[in-house]
């Protein structure tokens, strides 16, 4: 990471001459990725509202509903709507894998970064406090918690479609 994130710097350039300005700049897009990083964790808790809430309503229709289930008939239809909601449900962890992997490259982004400046609030401090989130007494990684969510909503859907099919009467 760290040969991606340097330019070379010309020996003729206004970095080369003014240490200050190259700080200065370091710091500015320091300030600017670090915004960035939070940007995508608001949009990535805004995407878990989404798919929780369609979720808890979709679950809730299906109990509204649960009486005139026994109408379907023949009842392998309740197939097409439970791989509908499990493809959400699906699609809902990938959305969870790739906001994790994005904001970890983010964070790898900012430590290497801080290593310019004169401090390392996140890197250094912040991160290695919490263990760096291998010790889960100290620190429990949102994205474990995040993705047991959809796992249990999955499970719930696979449960509804067994019990319709198989054991309701």
């Amino acid at each position: 990471m760290k040969d991606n994130l340097w330019t070379k710097i010309d020996d003729n350039s206004e970095y080369s001459k003014n240490g200050e300005l190259y700080q200065n700049h370091i710091l500015e897009q320091y300030k600017m990725y670090a915004e960035m990083a939070d940007r995508v964790s608001a949009r990535r808790n805004l995407a878990n509202i989404f798919f929780l809430t369609l979720n808890t309503t979709i679950l809730g229709a299906i109990g509204f509903s649960f009486e005139k289930i026994q109408l379907i008939n023949p009842k392998w239809l309740i197939l097409f709507p439970i791989i509908s909601f499990l493809i959400l449900v699906v699609v809902w962890g990938w959305l969870i894998r790739s906001y994790r992997n994005l904001n970890s490259a983010k964070y790898k982004v900012i430590g290497n970064l801080e290593k310019k400046l004169p401090a390392s609030p996140y890197w250094s401090a912040e991160w290695k406090e919490l263990g760096e989130g291998k010790d889960w007494k100290k620190y429990l990684q949102l994205t474990a918690l995040e993705n047991v969510v959809p796992i249990i909503f999955g499970l719930t859907y696979i449960m509804i479609g067994i019990y319709v099919m198989f054991i309701m009467k």
